[in-house]
This record gives C-alpha cells, structure tokens and sequence, in this order.
C-alpha cells in the first residue's frame, strides 16, 4: 500500500500496527465495560445510565480519533498534502462532536440524578475539561491558519510549531483524564470492590494498560524524526500552508 510506504523509516509499520490494535482495543474494552458491566446505554429517561456515553464517546473522540488525527501526516506521507490537512480536519471535527456529545451525558447522569450530583469537583473532570476546551481552541485556530486560503506562508509556518504542541498538549491531557475517570470510576464500585480483582476490575485496568500503551505509541510516532513527512514541491502551491 503506498501510503504505508517507509522504505528508509525502518519500525513504522510494526509501531503504527501496534498503536492501531491496542487504540482498537481500548475501545472495544470502554464498550464491553459500559454495555455488559454497568447497564448498557440510554440517555436522559436512566440518567445513571446515560453515564456510559461518557466514558465511550469520550475514549473513541478525545483518545483514539485525536491521536490518530495527529498521526495522519505520517501514516499517509505519500498522500497530497491537501488531502492529509482535510482528513486531520475531519477526524478532528468528529472528534469534537463526540466528545461534546459525551460531556453532555455526564452531565445530565449528574443533574438528573436523584438527588444531584455535583459537577467538576474531581481533578479528572478539570483535566477531562480542560483537555476539550484546549482542543476545540486549538482545532478553531489551525482550521484557519491552515484552511483559510490567503494565509501568508510565514503565518502558517509561525504558528505551525505552535499548533502541533498544544495540540499534543491536548492528547496527553485527554489520556491523563481518561485514566483518571476509570481509575475513579472503579473506586465507586460498591459491589464488587475494585480491591476484589473481579473480571470486571481486571477488565478496567486492561482498558487502561491499552491506553497507555496507545498514547505511547501515538508519541513514539510523533516525536522520531525519521518517521516525519518530508516537504514536497506541490505542498506550497496546493495551500502554501507550512510543513510537518
């Protein structure tokens, strides 16, 4: 496949393959976790049940779409640039839209619960907040410096270094809040306890190694230079946006 093609970027195809099937995993754990162990799914007629939107929407958005969003450029480094900066939007746009989706059931479990549940008193909805409101300013801002036709080159290339850091900001932030809700989450097990090592505290923990290992991955990817997309001479006249 050539948009896989790393003739000189020898490891790339072993570390995205792994990053894809334990961000597949996690995934497929959160929905397992929120189907099977605690009720299933509704929205506002079972607001304790309307929970699991929450951690579902929030893990598929804000950790597997966003990390495979910062990715495209060096999974696909054969694709037109155009191309790579419409498929980063698009994966981010989603992103977003699930992740607003997934704060809304949290949410509505806490203000229509009976009685009320007070909203942003742990530190992993400040940080899970924090996470979504730096990606959205940040997603907002990139969409118009790389997007908006007429930008000057200099801009885009300015402000470049600068969106690629919050926007990494922005996934170490949303794994941090992930591990956090499970972890508290499973401390307000009342039957089983999280100490009983039941299937189900197993099942929370293997969801969380999976993330880790993920975010791992996704920054591994990220951060080796040799894995980096290389400038092409259509990229400036394309969108004359800078280079990743």
């Amino acid at each position: 496949m050539e948009a896989l093609h790393h003739d000189h970027k020898e490891g790339f195809t072993l570390a995205y393959g792994l990053a894809q099937l334990t961000g597949t995993a996690a995934v497929v754990m959160v929905v397992v976790w929120a189907g099977y162990y605690k009720g299933g799914f509704s929205w506002r007629s079972n607001p304790s049940v309307e929970f699991n939107w929450h951690p579902v929407l929030m893990l598929i958005g804000m950790v597997f779409l966003l990390g495979n969003g910062v990715m495209v450029y060096r999974a696909y480094p054969n694709f037109r640039k155009y191309h790579l900066k419409v498929t980063h939007a698009v994966m981010q746009i989603i992103a977003f839209i699930l992740s607003v989706i997934g704060l809304q059931a949290v949410f509505d479990s806490h203000n229509l619960a009976t009685p009320p549940i007070p909203n942003m008193y742990s530190l992993h909805s400040w940080i899970g907040l924090t996470a979504v409101i730096l990606f959205a300013c940040q997603f907002i801002s990139g969409f118009i410096t790389f997007l908006f036709p007429g930008l000057k080159i200099s801009l885009r290339s300015a402000y470049l270094p600068i969106h690629v850091y919050f926007g990494n900001m922005a996934f170490v932030c949303s794994v941090a809040a992930a591990l956090l809700g499970m972890t508290e989450k499973a401390f307000f097990m009342q039957t089983p306890k999280y100490s009983d090592l039941t299937s189900e505290t197993l099942l929370i923990n293997f969801i969380g190694v999976a993330v880790v290992v993920f975010a791992c991955l996704v920054m591994f990817i990220l951060t080796e230079s040799k894995y980096k997309r290389q400038p092409r001479p259509e990229d400036e006249i394309l969108l004359g946006g800078g280079y990743e």
